[in-house]
Protein backbone atom coordinates (compact mmCIF):
# COMPACT_ATOMS: atom_id res chain seq x y z
CA UNK A 1 0.00 0.00 0.00
CA UNK A 2 2.78 2.43 0.93
CA UNK A 3 4.72 1.65 -2.22
CA UNK A 4 1.56 2.14 -4.37
CA UNK A 5 0.90 5.50 -2.67
CA UNK A 6 4.52 6.58 -3.18
CA UNK A 7 4.39 5.64 -6.84
CA UNK A 8 1.18 7.62 -7.38
CA UNK A 9 2.58 10.60 -5.53
CA UNK A 10 5.74 10.44 -7.60
CA UNK A 11 3.64 10.35 -10.78
CA UNK A 12 1.69 13.45 -9.68
CA UNK A 13 4.88 15.31 -8.87
CA UNK A 14 6.33 14.35 -12.25
CA UNK A 15 3.25 15.59 -14.15
CA UNK A 16 3.17 18.88 -12.24
CA UNK A 17 6.86 19.49 -12.86
CA UNK A 18 6.44 18.79 -16.56
CA UNK A 19 3.47 21.16 -16.78
CA UNK A 20 5.46 23.93 -15.03
CA UNK A 21 8.42 23.43 -17.32
CA UNK A 22 6.19 23.64 -20.39
CA UNK A 23 4.48 26.79 -19.13
CA UNK A 24 7.79 28.44 -18.33
CA UNK A 25 9.22 27.52 -21.70
CA UNK A 26 6.13 28.85 -23.52
CA UNK A 27 6.28 32.13 -21.63
CA UNK A 28 9.97 32.48 -22.38
CA UNK A 29 9.44 31.77 -26.07
CA UNK A 30 6.60 34.30 -26.21
CA UNK A 31 8.77 36.90 -24.54
CA UNK A 32 11.61 36.07 -26.90
CA UNK A 33 9.41 36.85 -29.89
CA UNK A 34 8.79 40.35 -28.53
CA UNK A 35 12.23 41.80 -29.07
CA UNK A 36 13.79 44.58 -27.07
CA UNK A 37 13.02 48.01 -28.48
CA UNK A 38 15.84 49.98 -30.11
CA UNK A 39 14.99 52.45 -27.34
CA UNK A 40 16.36 49.99 -24.79
CA UNK A 41 19.96 50.73 -23.81
CA UNK A 42 20.46 47.27 -22.33
CA UNK A 43 22.72 44.50 -23.54
CA UNK A 44 21.85 42.51 -26.66
CA UNK A 45 19.41 39.69 -26.12
CA UNK A 46 20.95 36.26 -25.43
CA UNK A 47 21.43 34.11 -28.51
CA UNK A 48 19.34 30.99 -28.92
CA UNK A 49 20.51 29.36 -32.15
CA UNK A 50 17.88 26.65 -32.30
CA UNK A 51 18.24 25.64 -35.93
CA UNK A 52 18.81 22.00 -36.71
CA UNK A 53 22.48 21.21 -37.41
CA UNK A 54 21.64 20.08 -40.95
CA UNK A 55 19.24 22.95 -41.76
CA UNK A 56 19.78 24.21 -45.31
CA UNK A 57 19.98 27.94 -46.10
CA UNK A 58 16.71 29.47 -47.27
CA UNK A 59 16.66 31.09 -50.72
CA UNK A 60 15.67 34.76 -50.51
CA UNK A 61 15.33 37.52 -53.09
CA UNK A 62 18.46 39.41 -54.08
CA UNK A 63 17.03 42.59 -52.53
CA UNK A 64 16.58 40.92 -49.11
CA UNK A 65 18.19 43.30 -46.61
CA UNK A 66 20.33 42.11 -43.68
CA UNK A 67 21.12 45.12 -41.49
CA UNK A 68 23.82 45.20 -38.84
CA UNK A 69 22.20 46.74 -35.74
CA UNK A 70 24.45 49.53 -34.46
CA UNK A 71 27.12 47.80 -36.53
CA UNK A 72 27.48 44.32 -35.12
CA UNK A 73 26.33 45.04 -31.57
CA UNK A 74 26.48 41.44 -30.44
CA UNK A 75 30.17 41.22 -31.33
CA UNK A 76 31.65 44.70 -30.75
CA UNK A 77 30.65 47.68 -28.56
CA UNK A 78 27.83 49.39 -30.40
CA UNK A 79 27.91 52.36 -32.79
CA UNK A 80 31.70 52.41 -33.01
CA UNK A 81 33.99 52.04 -36.01
CA UNK A 82 35.11 48.50 -34.99
CA UNK A 83 31.45 47.50 -34.69
CA UNK A 84 30.65 48.83 -38.16
CA UNK A 85 33.79 47.25 -39.59
CA UNK A 86 32.86 43.86 -38.10
CA UNK A 87 29.45 44.14 -39.81
CA UNK A 88 31.11 45.02 -43.13
CA UNK A 89 33.53 42.09 -42.78
CA UNK A 90 30.56 39.74 -42.27
CA UNK A 91 28.91 41.02 -45.46
CA UNK A 92 25.81 42.91 -44.31
CA UNK A 93 23.75 44.81 -46.86
CA UNK A 94 23.08 47.80 -44.59
CA UNK A 95 24.66 49.46 -41.57
CA UNK A 96 21.95 50.47 -39.08
CA UNK A 97 22.63 53.25 -36.59
CA UNK A 98 21.15 56.08 -34.51
CA UNK A 99 21.58 59.84 -34.54
CA UNK A 100 21.57 62.63 -31.98
CA UNK A 101 22.49 66.32 -32.24
CA UNK A 102 25.48 67.86 -30.46
CA UNK A 103 25.63 71.33 -28.90
CA UNK A 104 27.21 72.62 -32.11
CA UNK A 105 24.68 70.87 -34.36
CA UNK A 106 26.82 67.90 -35.41
CA UNK A 107 25.07 64.62 -36.26
CA UNK A 108 26.35 62.20 -33.61
CA UNK A 109 26.21 58.43 -34.07
CA UNK A 110 24.85 57.24 -30.73
CA UNK A 111 21.73 55.57 -29.41
CA UNK A 112 21.00 57.13 -26.03
CA UNK A 113 20.37 60.83 -25.39
CA UNK A 114 23.19 60.82 -22.84
CA UNK A 115 26.61 59.27 -22.27
CA UNK A 116 26.46 56.31 -19.88
CA UNK A 117 29.25 54.91 -17.73
CA UNK A 118 28.19 51.38 -18.60
CA UNK A 119 29.32 51.96 -22.19
CA UNK A 120 31.79 54.84 -22.17
CA UNK A 121 34.65 56.45 -20.28
CA UNK A 122 36.84 59.46 -20.87
CA UNK A 123 39.67 58.39 -23.16
CA UNK A 124 42.85 58.12 -21.06
CA UNK A 125 44.70 59.80 -23.94
CA UNK A 126 42.34 62.79 -24.13
CA UNK A 127 43.84 66.18 -23.49
CA UNK A 128 42.42 68.82 -21.15
CA UNK A 129 39.96 70.36 -20.88
CA UNK A 130 38.03 67.16 -20.34
CA UNK A 131 34.26 66.75 -20.63
CA UNK A 132 32.15 65.63 -17.64
CA UNK A 133 32.76 62.03 -16.53
CA UNK A 134 30.45 59.42 -18.02
CA UNK A 135 29.08 58.78 -14.53
CA UNK A 136 27.50 62.25 -14.68
CA UNK A 137 25.56 61.06 -17.77
CA UNK A 138 25.89 64.28 -19.74
CA UNK A 139 23.43 64.72 -22.58
CA UNK A 140 24.66 64.60 -26.16
CA UNK A 141 22.94 67.90 -26.87
CA UNK A 142 24.89 69.58 -24.06
CA UNK A 143 28.34 68.75 -25.47
CA UNK A 144 30.16 69.80 -28.63
CA UNK A 145 31.44 67.29 -31.16
CA UNK A 146 34.99 68.00 -29.97
CA UNK A 147 34.03 67.22 -26.38
CA UNK A 148 32.23 64.03 -27.39
CA UNK A 149 35.30 62.78 -29.23
CA UNK A 150 37.11 62.64 -25.88
CA UNK A 151 34.97 59.69 -24.74
CA UNK A 152 36.03 56.12 -25.50
CA UNK A 153 33.02 53.79 -25.75
CA UNK A 154 34.77 50.43 -25.60
CA UNK A 155 33.24 48.96 -22.46
CA UNK A 156 31.84 45.47 -22.97
CA UNK A 157 28.16 45.68 -22.08
CA UNK A 158 27.24 42.02 -22.04
CA UNK A 159 28.75 38.66 -21.17
CA UNK A 160 28.09 37.07 -24.54
CA UNK A 161 30.35 37.27 -27.59
CA UNK A 162 30.88 41.05 -27.51
CA UNK A 163 34.58 41.96 -27.41
CA UNK A 164 36.36 45.32 -27.64
CA UNK A 165 38.89 43.93 -30.13
CA UNK A 166 40.79 45.87 -32.75
CA UNK A 167 39.78 45.52 -36.40
CA UNK A 168 41.91 45.57 -39.54
CA UNK A 169 41.14 49.10 -40.78
CA UNK A 170 39.63 50.92 -37.78
CA UNK A 171 42.01 49.40 -35.22
CA UNK A 172 40.73 50.10 -31.72
CA UNK A 173 39.19 53.50 -32.51
CA UNK A 174 36.26 53.35 -30.10
CA UNK A 175 35.53 57.09 -29.88
CA UNK A 176 32.13 58.61 -30.56
CA UNK A 177 31.53 59.42 -34.22
CA UNK A 178 29.84 61.94 -36.40
CA UNK A 179 27.76 60.51 -39.24
CA UNK A 180 30.12 62.13 -41.75
CA UNK A 181 32.98 60.15 -40.17
CA UNK A 182 31.07 56.90 -40.64
CA UNK A 183 30.58 57.74 -44.31
CA UNK A 184 34.30 58.54 -44.59
CA UNK A 185 35.28 55.29 -42.92
CA UNK A 186 33.18 53.14 -45.25
CA UNK A 187 34.84 54.91 -48.16
CA UNK A 188 38.29 54.11 -46.74
CA UNK A 189 37.34 50.50 -46.09
CA UNK A 190 36.09 50.04 -49.65
CA UNK A 191 39.46 51.24 -50.99
CA UNK A 192 41.83 49.56 -48.52
CA UNK A 193 43.98 46.96 -50.35
CA UNK A 194 44.25 44.89 -47.16
CA UNK A 195 40.51 44.14 -47.37
CA UNK A 196 39.47 41.25 -49.66
CA UNK A 197 38.20 42.52 -53.00
CA UNK A 198 34.74 41.03 -52.56
CA UNK A 199 34.25 42.87 -49.25
CA UNK A 200 35.56 46.11 -50.72
CA UNK A 201 33.00 45.84 -53.51
CA UNK A 202 30.17 45.22 -51.05
CA UNK A 203 31.26 48.15 -48.89
CA UNK A 204 31.28 50.43 -51.92
CA UNK A 205 27.53 49.93 -52.24
CA UNK A 206 26.52 49.25 -48.63
CA UNK A 207 23.44 51.13 -47.46
CA UNK A 208 22.91 53.13 -44.27
CA UNK A 209 19.74 52.98 -42.18
CA UNK A 210 19.89 55.94 -39.79
CA UNK A 211 17.36 56.51 -37.03
CA UNK A 212 16.41 60.00 -35.95
CA UNK A 213 16.12 59.70 -32.19
CA UNK A 214 13.19 62.05 -31.81
CA UNK A 215 10.88 61.19 -28.96
CA UNK A 216 7.34 62.28 -28.20
CA UNK A 217 8.06 61.57 -24.55
CA UNK A 218 11.38 63.47 -24.45
CA UNK A 219 11.41 66.45 -26.84
CA UNK A 220 14.68 67.72 -25.31
CA UNK A 221 16.49 64.63 -26.57
CA UNK A 222 17.24 66.51 -29.80
CA UNK A 223 16.64 70.02 -28.54
CA UNK A 224 16.45 71.91 -31.83
CA UNK A 225 13.04 73.52 -31.29
CA UNK A 226 11.22 71.10 -33.61
CA UNK A 227 7.52 72.02 -33.79
CA UNK A 228 6.39 68.64 -35.10
CA UNK A 229 5.48 70.05 -38.50
CA UNK A 230 8.28 71.98 -40.19
CA UNK A 231 11.68 70.27 -40.50
CA UNK A 232 13.91 70.98 -37.53
CA UNK A 233 17.58 71.83 -37.74
CA UNK A 234 18.25 68.13 -37.10
CA UNK A 235 16.38 66.91 -40.20
CA UNK A 236 17.79 69.75 -42.30
CA UNK A 237 21.37 68.88 -41.31
CA UNK A 238 20.79 65.18 -42.00
CA UNK A 239 19.27 65.64 -45.44
CA UNK A 240 21.92 68.21 -46.38
CA UNK A 241 24.72 65.78 -45.44
CA UNK A 242 23.17 62.86 -47.32
CA UNK A 243 22.53 64.98 -50.39
CA UNK A 244 25.98 66.57 -50.23
CA UNK A 245 27.60 63.11 -50.21
CA UNK A 246 25.44 61.90 -53.09
CA UNK A 247 24.00 59.11 -50.92
CA UNK A 248 20.28 59.68 -51.36
CA UNK A 249 19.90 56.28 -53.04
CA UNK A 250 21.88 54.49 -50.30
CA UNK A 251 20.37 55.98 -47.16
CA UNK A 252 17.18 55.04 -45.33
CA UNK A 253 15.96 57.42 -42.64
CA UNK A 254 13.92 55.64 -39.99
CA UNK A 255 12.15 56.81 -36.85
CA UNK A 256 9.54 55.87 -34.29
CA UNK A 257 8.32 59.47 -34.66
CA UNK A 258 6.26 59.80 -37.83
CA UNK A 259 6.55 63.59 -37.59
CA UNK A 260 10.29 63.33 -38.23
CA UNK A 261 9.71 61.19 -41.31
CA UNK A 262 7.14 63.61 -42.71
CA UNK A 263 9.62 66.44 -42.12
CA UNK A 264 12.27 64.52 -44.07
CA UNK A 265 9.84 63.95 -46.93
CA UNK A 266 9.30 67.71 -47.29
CA UNK A 267 13.06 68.09 -47.76
CA UNK A 268 13.68 65.14 -50.06
CA UNK A 269 11.35 62.99 -52.12
CA UNK A 270 14.14 60.58 -53.06
CA UNK A 271 15.40 59.45 -49.64
CA UNK A 272 13.62 56.29 -48.49
CA UNK A 273 11.94 56.50 -45.08
CA UNK A 274 10.96 53.73 -42.66
CA UNK A 275 8.49 53.80 -39.76
CA UNK A 276 9.59 51.86 -36.69
CA UNK A 277 6.78 50.47 -34.52
CA UNK A 278 6.59 48.62 -31.21
CA UNK A 279 3.13 47.07 -31.55
CA UNK A 280 0.53 46.07 -34.14
CA UNK A 281 0.14 48.68 -36.85
CA UNK A 282 -2.00 49.17 -39.93
CA UNK A 283 -0.54 49.65 -43.37
CA UNK A 284 -2.60 52.83 -43.69
CA UNK A 285 -0.87 54.39 -40.67
CA UNK A 286 2.54 53.52 -42.07
CA UNK A 287 1.68 54.98 -45.46
CA UNK A 288 0.38 58.15 -43.81
CA UNK A 289 3.88 58.79 -42.46
CA UNK A 290 5.20 58.80 -46.01
CA UNK A 291 7.29 55.72 -45.28
CA UNK A 292 8.03 53.10 -47.90
CA UNK A 293 9.17 50.59 -45.25
CA UNK A 294 7.40 49.26 -42.18
CA UNK A 295 9.85 48.17 -39.49
CA UNK A 296 7.98 46.34 -36.71
CA UNK A 297 9.19 44.36 -33.76
CA UNK A 298 9.59 40.81 -35.00
CA UNK A 299 6.68 39.44 -32.98
CA UNK A 300 4.23 41.59 -34.95
CA UNK A 301 5.41 40.57 -38.41
CA UNK A 302 2.77 37.87 -38.78
CA UNK A 303 2.02 36.33 -42.14
CA UNK A 304 -1.21 38.33 -42.43
CA UNK A 305 0.42 41.60 -41.35
CA UNK A 306 3.25 41.17 -43.85
CA UNK A 307 0.78 40.33 -46.61
CA UNK A 308 -1.28 43.46 -45.87
CA UNK A 309 1.87 45.59 -45.88
CA UNK A 310 2.94 44.19 -49.24
CA UNK A 311 -0.51 44.83 -50.68
CA UNK A 312 -0.10 48.47 -49.59
CA UNK A 313 3.24 48.66 -51.41
CA UNK A 314 5.38 48.54 -48.27
CA UNK A 315 8.53 46.57 -47.59
CA UNK A 316 8.82 44.91 -44.15
CA UNK A 317 12.14 44.94 -42.28
CA UNK A 318 11.87 43.58 -38.74
CA UNK A 319 13.93 44.37 -35.63
CA UNK A 320 15.88 43.15 -33.67
CA UNK A 321 16.24 39.43 -34.44
CA UNK A 322 19.17 37.45 -33.03
CA UNK A 323 17.71 33.95 -33.02
CA UNK A 324 18.23 31.86 -36.15
CA UNK A 325 15.08 29.78 -35.71
CA UNK A 326 12.88 32.86 -35.29
CA UNK A 327 14.57 34.40 -38.33
CA UNK A 328 13.69 31.38 -40.45
CA UNK A 329 10.06 31.56 -39.30
CA UNK A 330 9.88 35.25 -40.21
CA UNK A 331 11.28 34.54 -43.66
CA UNK A 332 8.38 32.12 -44.03
CA UNK A 333 6.05 35.02 -43.18
CA UNK A 334 7.42 36.93 -46.17
CA UNK A 335 9.61 39.63 -44.57
CA UNK A 336 11.94 41.67 -46.79
CA UNK A 337 14.77 42.13 -44.34
CA UNK A 338 16.01 42.00 -40.77
CA UNK A 339 17.90 44.18 -38.30
CA UNK A 340 20.21 42.06 -36.14
CA UNK A 341 22.96 42.30 -33.53
CA UNK A 342 24.35 39.02 -34.89
CA UNK A 343 24.77 39.01 -38.66
CA UNK A 344 27.29 36.22 -38.15
CA UNK A 345 24.43 33.91 -37.10
CA UNK A 346 21.72 35.07 -39.49
CA UNK A 347 23.59 35.49 -42.78
CA UNK A 348 24.41 31.73 -42.99
CA UNK A 349 20.65 31.03 -42.82
CA UNK A 350 20.00 32.51 -46.28
CA UNK A 351 21.19 32.20 -49.84
CA UNK A 352 20.43 34.41 -52.83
Amino acid sequence: MVRRFDARLLLVFTLVAARCATTTRSARDAAGSMDTSPGDAGAPEPIRDATAPDAQPIAVATHFDVQGHRGARGLRPENTLPSFERALALGVDTLETDLHFSADDALIVWHDPAIHERLCRIDPRAEAPLPPPASARPRIRALTAAQLRKYRCDLVANSGDQRADAELVSGDDYRLLELSELFDFVGRYSNDPRVPESLRARAASVRFDVETKRSLEDPAAIGDGFDGISPGAFERALVALVRGRGLEDRVIIQSFDARSLRAVRTLSASITTSLLTVGPETAETVRASGAAIWSPSGGFATRDAVRAAHEAGLRVIVWTINDAAQFRRLIGNGIDGVITDRPDLLLPQITR
